[in-house]
């Protein structure tokens, strides 16, 4: 079961995923002999975008994945990664050229935002990049998807959707930090896709994926742009519960 959908699961604090079952999915994860961290050679196309790996964000990415971190500590390390991917994110957004002039009387050639942007929350987990989006973006317009998922199946139903009205007419910046079997999120895509939203205007944004939920959304969905910091058979499933507080 994807992590944070509604009802939780219990005691679980890691999910880990294979590619697949086939053997020869199984050798495209392969052990990095320097620091004994998994290294994916999966190639998901062009419209999957993993951020680089920098000093910088691979400590944030350790300080999420410890189970010592202190509940004020992750969400302070969090909020910082989900930054970073909501700034890049925003990058692949229209932009239009503009002109200003300058405190000096210089004119200045740049960039606005084009108009027609919003954002997408999957509860729950997904709440917890909307103040990132903010940050960024002031008066953006966040809608929510609340999804259900069976604890035996894993097949994900949808409890409640609040979307703005002219949806089918914006770029959308889909949030979901952990993804295990992409199933939640397949989910959601088929309730924007029902409200005619195109696949080339969704930009999901993700913290940790799996390399079966990077496979299956590449292959169901191919024209969305994939942002993530990491790819790994084993992402971290207690994110939002202790985003939240309720480990």
């Amino acid at each position: 079961m994807d992590p944070d959908v509604i009802p939780l699961y219990k005691g679980v604090n890691e999910c880990k995923i294979g590619t697949g079952g086939t053997q020869d999915d199984t050798k495209t994860l392969i052990m990095d002999g320097t620091d004994d961290t998994y290294v994916d050679q999966n190639d998901f196309g062009s419209n999957f975008i993993r951020m680089r790996l920098t000093d910088g964000v691979r400590e944030l990415q350790t300080v999420i994945r410890d189970k010592s971190t202190p509940r004020n500590d992750f969400i302070f390390y969090a909020d910082r990664l989900i930054r970073l991917v909501v700034e890049e994110g925003l990058n692949k957004l229209p932009y239009r050229k503009c002109d200003v002039v300058t405190p000096t009387g210089q004119v200045y050639e740049g960039l606005r935002y084009e108009k027609g942007n919003c954002g997408v929350s999957i509860v729950r987990s997904g709440e917890a990049m909307e103040q990132g989006l903010r940050d960024c973006c002031r008066s953006i317009r966040i809608g929510k998807i609340l999804i259900q998922s069976d604890d035996d199946t894993h097949d994900a139903r949808v409890v409640y959707a609040n979307l703005p009205k002219d949806i089918n007419q914006r770029k959308v910046l889909l949030m979901y930090p952990i993804m295990c079997t992409g199933n939640t999120v397949a989910k959601a895509l088929e309730i924007l896709q029902m409200n005619n939203v195109k696949e080339e205007n969704i930009i999901l944004l993700n913290l940790f994926c799996t390399p079966q939920s990077a496979n299956q959304l590449v292959t169901k969905f191919p024209g969305m742009t994939i942002l993530t910091t990491e790819v790994h058979p084993v992402a971290p499933g207690h994110f939002g519960q202790k985003y939240f507080g309720t480990d």
